[in-house]
């Protein structure tokens, strides 16, 4: 094994992990200290404090078991049938879970990130702030969740035919 091979490999079983690990770690590190330094700046902390502890148990307690059980639903859905005619040989199709978690979790995140405009919940302190309503919230995040899922199971559906014309 070459010289560079070795000290991969030394840094890999000391750390656990290569090196760019180390570096993307030590930048979120860097982003999250940044953060805090401004929250407490701005004299938010204990505000921040208990948004955070409340999101933590929020998502643990209620957002965790609802998609788990929702996934699991998912997967338990009976598998659509073959197309009928010859037999083909098995080929992977594929996994109409993924086409469902990928659209689910980033409009999910699009709400967590945005709920107070997109449930009006911040329409006053909004309104005084930038003078602007809330109400376009909720439209334009049902209308990014119905492009999400509709893009996706798009792409569900040339996959599903390019598996379909790869087994003739």
């Amino acid at each position: 094994m070459n010289r560079r091979g070795r000290g991969a490999s030394r840094w890999a079983s000391a750390y656990g992990a290569g090196p760019w690990h180390l570096l993307g770690l030590a930048a979120c590190f860097a982003v999250a200290g940044y953060a805090a330094t401004r929250v407490v700046e701005a004299g938010i902390w204990m505000g921040f404090a208990v948004w955070f502890v409340g999101a933590v148990i929020f998502h643990d307690l209620v957002l965790w078991p609802l998609y788990s059980a929702a996934d699991t639903a998912i997967r338990s859905l009976p598998k659509l049938p073959a197309r009928p005619g010859p037999a083909r040989p098995a080929g992977r199709r594929p996994a109409v879970v993924n086409h469902v978690r990928v659209p689910a979790g980033l409009s999910c995140l699009l709400l967590l990130v945005w709920f107070p405009l997109v449930l009006r919940g911040a329409e006053r302190n909004y309104q005084a702030a930038v003078g602007l309503s809330t109400s376009p919230y909720l439209g334009r995040w049902l209308s990014i969740t119905l492009v999400l899922f509709g893009v996706s199971g798009l792409l569900y559906a040339v996959r599903r035919r390019a598996a379909g014309r790869s087994k003739r």
